[in-house]
């Protein structure tokens, strides 16, 4: 129980304090669950470093990823930060985080993003606001919980701006809206205006409430089916895509970044990395130098 209040009162402080978001708290208390069910009936006070090594090597052992325990790890070292606030050694510090393999996000190719939204039907209600959605998530590069956090008033059409309030860590920033989303966008709010819909948020659903991510990522989910990406695609693969397709149009780094909003530019750099891949592959199939010869040799 003792344990419990403890986290109690540093979920508290991230909320109230460092004003993190709804759901960077609840990830932080997850993790901190987990730690709690790994300690059992240890006393606090007398966590070891070696005792959390073995909790983490369980995880491993479990088949539990790489990143996932390292983000826990991380949970673990604020927590004891935290508690250690005299100066005490902090046992989690003296943990390494396992490695963990590089993963290139996942982006469509503009010919399948292209075929995404060729599969969006008719000019139903619904439909108007599913292609308001996708469209805004791929050109603006939205995070969908940040999407679905928006209201009407968030719209800058005179700037061609979305101006995103509830970022990753509470940081809010400005994002561009592409053509093809602002147009969209308007057809939603045109039909929005008839219906007489008088809520602030963005995007409703059937209950005339606001639209929550679960909802999305089931709207998106029957787009990807119709459109033969079935598996595919997620809201976050839109947000991959956009910034993917930016950097190789553009080839401006610190843009993407921006337009990400991520703090750190080495966040963005991976995107990097996928463009350079989609050039090998390009170089293997068009340089002369890079293709197996078909004249048999003499």
């Amino acid at each position: 129980m003792i344990l419990q209040a403890h986290i109690d009162d540093f979920i508290s402080y991230l909320a109230m304090v460092r004003r993190l978001s709804d759901n960077t708290t609840k990830a932080y208390r997850r993790d901190l669950q987990m730690l709690a069910i790994g300690l059992d009936a240890t006393p606090i006070a007398n966590t070891s470093s070696a005792v959390l090594r073995r909790l983490l090597a369980k995880y491993m052992a479990k088949g539990v990823h790489p990143s996932t325990v390292t983000r826990r790890l991380a949970a673990w070292r604020m927590f004891f930060d935290y508690l250690n606030k005299t100066g005490d050694a902090n046992p989690a510090r003296a943990v390494n985080a396992p490695k963990k393999p590089a993963r290139l996000p996942k982006a469509l190719t503009p010919d399948e993003t292209a075929a995404l939204f060729i599969a969006k039907g008719d000019n139903t209600v619904l439909t108007l606001r599913d292609t308001a959605m996708f469209e805004l998530l791929y050109s603006s590069a939205l995070r969908v919980s940040e999407m679905v956090a928006l209201d009407v008033a968030d719209l800058d059409f005179s700037h061609r701006l979305v101006y995103v309030r509830q970022g990753k860590g509470g940081q809010g920033r400005v994002a561009p809206i592409g053509r093809a989303a602002r147009q969209a966008l308007k057809k939603w709010l045109a039909t929005r205006a008839v219906a007489g819909c008088s809520h602030d948020a963005l995007f409703i659903g059937k209950n005339n409430r606001r639209l929550g991510v679960r909802s999305v990522q089931l709207r998106l989910g029957r787009l990807a089916k119709k459109s033969g990406l079935a598996g595919r695609v997620s809201p976050h693969v839109l947000r991959h895509s956009c910034a993917s397709h930016f950097l190789q149009s553009s080839g401006n780094l610190r843009a993407t970044q921006e337009l990400l909003g991520h703090k750190s530019i080495a966040a963005t750099q991976i995107y990097t990395r996928l463009d350079f891949q989609n050039l090998a592959k390009t170089y293997d199939k068009a340089h002369p130098k890079a293709r197996r010869s078909t004249v048999s040799a003499k």
